[in-house]
This record gives structure tokens, sequence and C-alpha cells, in this order.
């Protein structure tokens, strides 16, 4: 055992210093988390920015080759020049709009999976609510 007397206010003293720094230590955690977890989404919400654009400018070249294609397809079974052009440039962009609609659903869905709240911190902080707890009983 102690050959010393337990001293009630160094307990206290003690008690005030551990908890003051775990709280200083869950709030640091707490930062890093967060900023982690801000970083993931920045960087994922640029993959789609770029991802998109990228994929724009390069599919455009392809899709009015292909309403070109379709325009001689239909000028081929005699329909009129004007009725081919439309035709053809509205099948291509009707198609083209459901892809694009499917991928930023995709994207959307990801990023909804992410969550905002630091959940290693919230776990470290009940534990440490349950250990401030045993140290005052």
């Amino acid at each position: 055992m102690h050959d010393q007397p337990v001293n009630i206010l160094d307990l206290v003293k003690s008690l005030r210093d551990d908890t003051t720094g775990l709280i200083r230590d869950e709030v640091a955690l707490a930062k890093t988390e967060i900023g982690e977890k801000i970083t993931t989404a920045s960087r994922n919400v640029g993959y789609l920015a770029v991802g998109a654009l990228v994929a724009y400018a390069g599919v455009i070249f392809l899709l009015v080759a292909v309403s070109f294609i379709l325009r001689a397809l239909f000028l081929t079974a005699d329909v009129s020049e004007p009725v081919a052009n439309l035709l053809s440039f509205l099948i291509v962009g009707g198609i083209v709009g459901g892809v694009g609609a499917s991928l930023v659903m995709k994207a959307i869905n990801t990023l909804k999976k992410e969550t905002p709240i630091p959940t290693k911190t919230v776990k470290t902080l009940e534990e440490d609510k349950e250990w401030v707890q045993r140290k005052v009983s």
C-alpha cells in the first residue's frame, strides 16, 4: 500500500490535469480526423469534376461522328435532310444524357456514403467518459 496518506487535493489536481490532457488530445484527434475526411471528399469531388470535363471533351468528337453516321443512314433511307439532322442529334443526345445522368448519380451516391462525423473521435470520447466516471467514483 502507500506509506504516505493520500491527499484528496492532489488527487483532484491529478484528475483535472489528466482530464485536461485527455480533452486536448481528443480535440487534436478530431481536427486530424475531420481534416482527413475533408481531404478525401475534396479529392473525390475533384476527380468527379476533372473526369466529367475530360470525358465531355473526348466524347464530344465521338458523338458528332456518330451523329453524322446516323444522319447518313437516315439520308440513305430517304429521310429529308433537316429531319435526318434532327433525329441523328436527338438520338445521340438522348443516349449521352442518360449515360451522364447515371455517372452523376454514381458520384453522388459515393459522396453520400462518406460521413462527416469523426467516428474514431466519438468512440474515444465515449471511452474517455467511462474513464473519467471510473476515476471519479
